[in-house]
């Protein structure tokens, strides 16, 4: 068996080669095109996601402009929990900003799997914890720091997004304009 997902969820939890092959079935690795939107505001999300390959964005577009909230690099959960779970319109939109190979569990899926395959669950809760603790010191960094303390954090939690980023959504990721953005990055580089 040489499945991606099969291999990192054994990683986490120990599961027998039936279901390894349940895993397989129901979550199947798929490569997205540059510029794909998974998930539209709007839409009602069906699908969550773990990053094999590639570069994920998530965003807004408030008063016509799109605010970066979040970027999903290799070895991270995509979901849209409140679209997903409550079955209500999404209000933001996940894109690939870079070719990207993706493991896609639909709903209905995860539902099958967990019975199937119930360490599955813990395993989910245990991500989705760990996945919230993240957001949750993300937020109060977010709040509390300047954006030049924010740009440092980006430069030391997140240094390969330079490289594979735009500008303009690395300045929206820290709530400032593209050329607050510049002075930032001349001031950093002068110390």
């Amino acid at each position: 068996m040489n499945n991606e997902i099969v291999e990192l969820i054994r990683k986490a939890i120990d599961i027998s080669d039936e279901e390894a092959k349940i895993v397989e079935d129901c979550i199947p690795v798929k490569i997205f095109k540059k510029g794909t939107i998974l998930l539209r505001e709007g839409q009602i999300s069906k699908e969550s996601y773990q990053n094999l390959s590639g570069l994920i964005r998530k965003y807004y577009i408030v008063d016509g402009n799109e605010i970066t909230t979040n970027f999903y690099e290799e070895g991270t959960s995509i979901a849209s929990f409140t679209s997903l779970h409550q079955k209500i319109p999404a209000k933001h939109y996940f894109e690939c900003i870079e070719e990207s190979r993706l493991a896609v569990l639909h709903v209905d899926k995860e539902i099958e799997l967990i019975k199937k395959v119930p360490q599955y669950e813990t395993l989910c809760r245990t991500s989705v914890e760990k996945d919230l603790g993240k957001q949750q010191d993300s937020l109060a960094t977010y709040l509390i720091a300047s954006p030049e303390q924010r740009y440092l954090n980006l430069l030391n939690e997140k240094p390969k997004l330079l490289n594979r980023v735009p500008l303009y959504y690395l300045a929206s990721y820290i709530g400032v304009k593209p050329e607050s953005l510049s002075r930032i990055r001349k001031r950093v580089m002068k110390r």
